[in-house]
C-alpha cells in the first residue's frame, strides 16, 4: 500500500498544476507551496527550538490556538512554527502574531518530509484533529521528534478500522501521543493496539470559552439591532437559505436579522439579496446609514462572525441542511443562546450532545425553522433557558488545553 500512496502523492503532485489552471482555490493550493521550502530556507532561524503546528484549515487552527496561546506564555524560548493544507487556513492566518513562520505543508511525498524536518528539525510536531500524512509522521519517527495528535476524533468507518487498513493503521502507531475528543475515539484507537492516549476533550472548548472574556463591542451591531431581538444566521449555503427566507420574508415579529454567508463572492451576495423581500443592507454599504431602518443586515465580510453572535437572541448555525458540513456551533453557544441546525449532524459529536441537553434545535424543513423561531421570540423564558443550557455546555467541556500542557511538563527536557 506504501508504494502506491507515494505513486498517487507523486502523480498528483505533477498533475495539479495542470488543474490550477482551471479552479482558482486548487490554483492558490498549487502556488503557495512553490515557495515553501526557499521561505523556511529564510525565516527558519538554525539557532533556535521550533515547536510546530499543522492545522487542516481555519477550523482546525482555531482548536490549536489556545495550546499556541499557552505555549508562548510558558515555554516562551520556542518559536512557532504552522502550517496550513488548505488555502482558506493558510490565505487568512498567513500574518497570524502568534506564529514565527507559517506557510503551506509541502504534500506528503517522501522527499519532502526530508526536507522539511531538515530545515525544521522541531522540537515537537502537533497534528490537530484529522490531519495524518504518513510520510511525514514516519521520517518524524524516524528521526526521534516527538509527534502528538491534539483533539483527535475518530469513527468506526474510518480506514484506519477497516480490514484493508494496515497502511494508516501504522501511520497512526508513529504519534508518540494522543489527545481525543471522546471516549469512543478513545476505544477505537484502544481497538487496533494504540494505549498511548489522553481523553482530554476537544481545545475548541477553550478556544470559544475566551471569546466572551474579549471586547465583542460592534457600534454598527448596536445600531441595527436598536434593542429588538436578533437571529444571527451563520456560515450559511443556499440549502440553509431555503430553510430561513420563507420566515424572514413572511414574519411579522420585530425582529432583526444578520446573515453572514459562508461565501461572500459577489454573485452570491447579489442571489442572497434577490431573495430577501425586507430592507436589507450589505456590511460594505452602511457607512452614513441610518441601520435602524433596515430588517436584515448582510455581513459580506469575514472576520467579524465570533463578536456578532455575541449580540444574538438566538443563532442559526449553516451546514447541516445540505452536505457540506455543520460550522462552528460552539461559538455562538458560548454566549448561551439557543441554537438552530440543519438535520444533517450525525458526524458531529458536539451537536448530538448539545440537542441531548435541549440547548440545540435541529429542523428538516422552513415550517419547522419557523415554528422554532417563533416559540423562541415569543416566550422570552424558554429561550433564556434554552441559551443558559447552551452556556453550561460550553463551560462543563473547557480543559483540553490544560491537559496538553500538563503533558508538556511532563517531558524529559522540555521546558
Amino acid at each position: 500500500m506504501k508504494p502506491l500512496y507515494n505513486l498517487v502523492t507523486k502523480i498528483a503532485e505533477k498533475a495539479l498544476p495542470l488543474a490550477g489552471r482551471f479552479n482558482p482555490k486548487l490554483k492558490l493550493f498549487i502556488e503557495g507551496r512553490k515557495s515553501v521550502f526557499a521561505k523556511l530556507e529564510a525565516e527558519i532561524d538554525p539557532a533556535s527550538d521550533y515547536l510546530w503546528f499543522h492545522a487542516a484549515s481555519l477550523g482546525e487552527f482555531e482548536q490549536a490556538l489556545p495550546i499556541i496561546e499557552e505555549v508562548k506564555n510558558e515555554f516562551s524560548k520556542y518559536k512557532i512554527l504552522i502550517t496550513f493544507f488548505s488555502p482558506s487556513g493558510y490565505e487568512n492566518k498567513k500574518n497570524h502574531p502568534l506564529a514565527d513562520v507559517i506557510t503551506y505543508l509541502p504534500l506528503d511525498t517522501p522527499n519532502n518530509a526530508k526536507r522539511f524536518l531538515e530545515l525544521v528539525n522541531p522540537k515537537i510536531a502537533f497534528f490537530i484533529k484529522y490531519e495524518i500524512w504518513p510520510n511525514f509522521l514516519t521520517e518524524l519517527n524516524k528521526r526521534n521528534i516527538k509527534s502528538i495528535l491534539v483533539s483527535g476524533a475518530f469513527r468506526e468507518n474510518q480506514v484506519y478500522f477497516k480490514a484493508y487498513g494496515g497502511f494508516m493503521r501504522k501511520a497512526l502507531s508513529n504519534f508518540d501521543h494522543f489527545f481525543v475528543q471522546n471516549e469512543a475515539s478513545m476505544n477505537l484507537l484502544q481497538s487496533i493496539g494504540l494505549n498511548n492516549i489522553t481523553l482530554s476533550g476537544d481545545t475548541r472548548f477553550d478556544r470559544v470559552s475566551r471569546q466572551i472574556q474579549y471586547n465583542n463591542t460592534l457600534n454598527f451591531a448596536e445600531e441595527f439591532i436598536n434593542n429588538k431581538t436578533c437571529l444571527v444566521a451563520g456560515s450559511t449555503w443556499p440549502e440553509d437559505e431555503e430553510i430561513l427566507f420563507p420566515f424572514i420574508n413572511k414574519t411579522s415579529a420585530e425582529i432583526k436579522i444578520i446573515i453572514a454567508p459562508h461565501e461572500i463572492k459577489e454573485e452570491k451576495i447579489k442571489a442572497l439579496e434577490q431573495k430577501i423581500k425586507k430592507r436589507s443592507i450589505r456590511y460594505s454599504n452602511i457607512e452614513n446609514q441610518d441601520l435602524a431602518n433596515f430588517d436584515v443586515l448582510i455581513l459580506d465580510t469575514i472576520g467579524l462572525l465570533g463578536k456578532v453572535y455575541s449580540y444574538a437572541n438566538i443563532a442559526y448555525v449553516g451546514g447541516a441542511a445540505g452536505n457540506t458540513g455543520l460550522h462552528n456551533i460552539l461559538e455562538p453557544a458560548t454566549f448561551g443562546i439557543p441554537i438552530i441546525i440543519g438535520e444533517n449532524y450525525k458526524n458531529f459529536p458536539e451537536a448530538i450532545r448539545l440537542r441531548q441537553l435541549a440547548g440545540l434545535f435541529s429542523v428538516e424543513n422552513s415550517l419547522e425553522f419557523s415554528e422554532v423561531t417563533e416559540k423562541l421570540i415569543a416566550n422570552k423564558k424558554y429561550r433564556e433557558k434554552t441559551g443558559m443550557i447552551s452556556g453550561h455546555f460550553i463551560n462543563s467541556n473547557t480543559g483540553a488545553t490544560k491537559t496538553v500542557i500538563k503533558y508538556l511538563r511532563s517531558l524529559p527536557g522540555f521546558s
